[in-house]
């Protein structure tokens, strides 16, 4: 099909024509009259923002010297910014700062050039004031003002374009001192002696503390293309370690040979605002107090990220991918802020390879698996769920699934050790009180034949009462503790079974750390769904080995200590009564009067303990 053709006048030719002259003419005339008189234009802007400055920030800003030396090249001698009452902040010697005139035409301010010589940014923290409380006391004062529904993907975008407009094509620093100053008592100093970007590449060399250590910053950047590579490392083939001054502030020590990261796209999808990239690092080194009580160690981690940011949360979704060595695992985090806060987290790892996973965890986390050698495959999937204003429907599901496992050689605990004779020590503060025998030839070792019903049945309805039905976890409980804890704004219930109770005084350190939590929760998996240790005798040597009392342990020493009594022959009021002091051992002797008597308050806890045993057929 031919279209038909149209017949233009020429008249209208000239028209546009004589239209797009003149509008050519106009826009050169302007920016001739703006080039003739940008050096009043750039003093009169000075001067507006050294007078805002002022006024709304109290900043005194000083600027010797500035002027155009290019077209849209701006450079300026000896800055200073002054806060009211407060040290310098800020001193620079030379700047000269280009601006790209195209996307100035569409109201974007995008860098072409940056070159600083000789410059210093210096905070000071002394007592309750710094001189950066021009910018914290405003950030709180808005906050209280306005609460205006704010839109996170959008707040998110329109930061990271202003980050990457300001990434300049070429780049040339030096000798740029950042000085953190804490009471005169403490500094940290970054002093990038170099830093250039040419192309795209950067290539940087900072001092830190002066001479304690030499660090490189190096990467492509393609801030146009929404991409960027950054490497971390030390020179001279040495560790980056986190300063002095930090490792005293955090109770932290932390090192490594090389930290990657890559931003690979950020755009919006749907309403969501998407950042892909990677984190990898190499020989990480972490030593915290509330991690674990030795260093841990991980050679190789990596995790390729998709985050994503909607109007009213943060999302890593679980596109993400959590490389440790040869294990595999998928993550989900989200936290939602409004309306109600909502946290959900969940992990997936996909069946693998169980020693690759076991060798996943990091040098040093659990001690006591160091050196297990294990076969079959394992496949693991956790999903939590806790809406803040509800926290009574908090989920919590948590499954580690085994395929043909089996252990083949023990680590450095033999986990089986329970099955035979062996000496426990109970600890206190810290310190070992005594050696205890665990077996026949402890005249206090009570089998668990020997034991009466009475508190036998008294203390799994109190502590556990699905002992024998469960594989060492009750998610019920998990989830009530979980809720009640949140609800009390500290740790007032746990979710331990007996199983749990029993591996942590056993094979454990008494150090309260989370890795050691994770390694309690991971040996009794190991023991109940191995059947390494039957249920009976799980419970016979807890029976042994519980506190009861200030220096009383095991039911033996009990039933003799507060009832003269051997544990066969307890009545049902003596085994509540017993199964009563447990969770708190130490109180046991304020529950009595001077007459010998149990105090009143503790009556309505034994007519309930007595009816429920009644109910379930245990008295």
């Amino acid at each position: 099909m031919q279209l038909p053709k149209i017949n233009i006048p020429k008249k209208y030719y000239k028209i546009g024509a004589w239209a797009l002259g003149v509008f050519l003419l106009l826009f050169i005339s302007l920016g001739a009259i703006a080039y003739s008189k940008r050096e009043a234009l750039l003093k009169g802007m000075i001067a507006k923002t050294i007078a805002k400055a002022k006024r709304e920030y109290a900043l005194n800003v000083s600027i010797g010297r500035a002027g155009f030396s290019g077209l849209s090249t701006v450079s300026m001698e000896n800055i200073s910014v002054v806060p009211k009452d407060r040290d310098t902040l800020t001193s620079i010697h030379d700047l000269t700062v280009g601006i790209k005139i195209l996307p100035l035409l569409f109201g974007h301010i995008k860098l072409s050039e940056i070159k600083l010589n000789d410059g210093k940014l210096n905070i000071v923290v002394r007592d309750t004031l710094t001189n950066l409380d021009f910018i914290l006391k405003r950030k709180r004062k808005d906050t209280t003002i306005t609460k205006n529904k704010i839109d996170l993907s959008e707040l998110a975008s329109n930061f990271l374009n202003e980050v990457l407009y300001k990434i300049p094509d070429n780049m040339e620093v030096k000798d740029f001192m950042m000085q953190f100053n804490d009471n005169d008592t403490a500094s940290l100093k970054f002093l990038t002696k170099t830093a250039t970007i040419d192309n795209g590449n950067l290539q940087s060399t900072l001092l830190v503390n002066d001479t304690v250590a030499t660090w490189h910053l190096n990467g492509k950047l393609k801030p146009g293309r929404k991409q960027l590579e950054l490497s971390l490392f030390a020179a001279n083939h040495k560790k980056v370690e986190l300063p002095l001054y930090l490792q005293r502030k955090l109770h932290t020590k932390l090192s490594f040979d090389t930290v990657r990261t890559e931003m690979k796209d950020a755009e919006y999808s749907g309403d969501d605002f998407k950042i892909s990239g990677s984190w990898s690092v190499k020989n990480l080194m972490i030593n915290q107090a509330r991690i674990a009580t030795t260093d841990i160690l991980v050679t190789n981690a990596k995790i390729d990220a998709d985050l994503l940011i909607g109007p009213n949360y943060l999302c890593l979704d679980s596109t993400s991918s959590i490389f440790l060595k040869n294990a595999v695992v998928h993550p989900y985090v989200k936290y939602t802020l409004s309306p109600n806060k909502i946290y959900e987290l969940k992990l997936n790892a996909e069946e693998q390879n169980a020693q690759d996973l076991l060798e996943a965890f990091p040098q040093g986390l659990f001690e006591s698996l160091d050196g297990m050698q294990v076969s079959g495959k394992f496949k693991y999937n956790l999903d939590f769920y806790l809406n803040t204003s509800i926290p009574d429907s908090v989920k919590f599901q948590s499954n580690l699934t085994p395929s043909n496992f089996k252990i083949l050689k023990w680590g450095k605990t033999d986990l089986q050790k329970i099955n035979r004779d062996f000496i426990y020590t109970p600890y206190e503060y810290g310190k070992p009180m005594r050696n205890i025998l665990i077996g026949q030839s402890n005249p206090n070792f009570t089998r668990l034949e020997d034991i009466s019903f009475n508190f036998r049945n008294a203390l799994l309805t109190s502590e556990d009462p699905s002992f024998f039905r469960h594989h060492g976890f009750v998610e019920e409980s998990f989830r009530k503790s979980i809720a009640v804890n949140f609800k009390e704004k500290r740790f007032k219930r746990g979710g331990s079974t007996i199983s749990m109770q029993l591996v942590k005084n056993i094979f454990l350190s008494r150090n309260k750390t989370i890795s050691r939590k994770a390694e309690e929760i991971l040996i009794v998996w190991m023991i109940e769904n191995n059947r390494l240790v039957s249920k009976k005798r799980m419970l016979e040597v807890y029976f042994n080995i519980i506190e009861m009392g200030p220096n009383v342990y095991g039911i033996g020493e009990a039933a003799r200590h507060y009832f003269g009594k051997q544990p066969f022959e307890l009545s049902i009021g003596e085994g509540i009564f017993l199964a009563n002091i447990v969770p708190k051992p130490k109180a046991a002797m304020y529950k009595f009067m001077n007459d010998g008597g149990l105090k009143t308050y503790l009556l309505p806890y034994f007519n309930f303990m007595g009816n429920t045993m009644a109910r379930r057929g245990l008295t």
